[in-house]
């Protein structure tokens, strides 16, 4: 790998373009949002006296899967499909069954991707607060016809909750205008009062409701890739279950799926770790004079630069060649300033304290 490039500006260039793999590239990734606290040794253990098992055999099929998934959040199997990661659930419901999708921006770019040319409405987040008012959205969303809204939350990358009650009364004015409503939760076991602030344990009550939920994130198995989506809408349940292929999830995938539940208290802990270490990063970023640093409800904060700082992506590409620490900028996304912002992973409190060293002495062009 190492002779794709020869420079660390070079190295750059490479990384930038990477979805993934960057483990391999040996610098401190503050870029993607993961648990770093989990899964615990013990799993690891696991998998690997299982190896021959899980490498030479057929994993189970779809029913099976959904199974696995319901002891874990105590739903029933028919209202669950399991995905190969969130994005292939993603793809099925941006790129095969919405007609016209109303996504708020910014948010996690997926869900516009994925969807045919001219069927993907944007709809702008308040500015600058990056609130999301649901009553204009459900307007918007009845306006264009649209018969899917996505809504993340914590927001990617904005990492703001939107409060439940605002999404029980956007479902509410939704569900006369055959438009479902899907709520991307996977960043939510890093917010405060998951239980009460989460619709999974409510979702029978609102048959056009639809929860994704990307494992990845808060479990911190990027690399085993599994996603569900969570429905009481049966119909509409069959209707993405047709969409993924009969062995979509892999053996070691599957096997996770099976000891989770023995590790439910450490993956407890694991969250508590994550806020804590976010909540003191969040406290010293606060502390850089002029930046505008949004509170945040997941495992990532959401900056605006100082007006008088280089822009998001200098900044970015400095801190990578000067310091070796990758984070992402905004430039990319639909909202107006989009290159003065930058979206930065906690890590552990030791890494976040020298991220904030490294920002500071690259945000400015230094005196010759």
């Amino acid at each position: 790998m190492e002779s794709r490039y020869k420079t660390q500006k070079e190295k750059y260039e490479y990384i930038s373009k990477q979805h993934g793999g960057y483990y391999r590239h040996n610098f401190t990734d503050h870029a993607y949002l993961y648990n770093l606290y989990f899964p615990p040794k013990a799993v690891f253990t696991h998998l690997k006296d299982n190896i021959h098992n899980l490498v030479l055999n057929y994993p189970m099929a779809q029913d099976a899967l959904a199974e696995l998934i319901g002891e874990i959040i105590d739903q029933p199997t028919e209202r669950i499909v399991v995905g190969n990661g969130g994005a292939e659930i993603i793809k099925i419901l941006s790129g095969s069954l919405a007609k016209k999708i109303i996504i708020p921006v910014p948010s996690f770019n997926e869900y516009a991707n994925a969807v045919p040319n001219g069927q993907a409405v944007e709809f702008p987040l308040e500015f600058p607060s990056f609130q999301l008012d649901v009553d204009k959205f459900a307007d918007e969303a009845i306006k264009v016809g649209a018969d899917m809204a996505v809504v993340v939350t914590p927001n990617n990358p904005t990492s703001i909750l939107v409060p439940k009650g605002d999404l029980i009364r956007l479902a509410e004015k939704l569900k006369h205008h055959n438009c479902m409503l899907i709520i991307d939760e996977s960043f939510l076991d890093f917010a405060d009062n998951k239980e009460q602030i989460s619709l999974e344990q409510d979702i029978e009550k609102y048959p056009n409701i639809a929860i994704l939920k990307s494992m990845s994130k808060a479990y911190g198995i990027c690399g085993l890739r599994i996603g569900y989506l969570l429905t009481a809408n049966i119909d509409f349940a069959q209707s993405v279950r047709n969409g993924v292929h009969i062995w979509n999830i892999n053996g070691f995938a599957e096997e996770f799926l099976r000891i989770l539940p023995k590790y439910k208290q450490e993956f407890e802990d694991s969250c508590k770790i994550v806020k804590s270490d976010r909540d003191l990063f969040y406290k010293k970023l606060c502390a850089i004079s002029g930046m505008q640093v949004f509170k945040p409800d997941a495992n990532y904060i959401y900056c605006r630069l100082p007006d008088t700082a280089l822009s998001g992506p200098e900044v970015t590409k400095r801190l990578f060649i000067e310091h070796n620490i990758y984070i992402k900028d905004s430039a990319g996304k639909t909202q107006p300033e989009a290159n003065r912002y930058i979206r930065i992973a906690s890590r552990t409190n030791e890494e976040n304290a020298k991220l904030i060293e490294a920002l500071k002495d690259v945000m400015y062009v230094k005196d010759k």
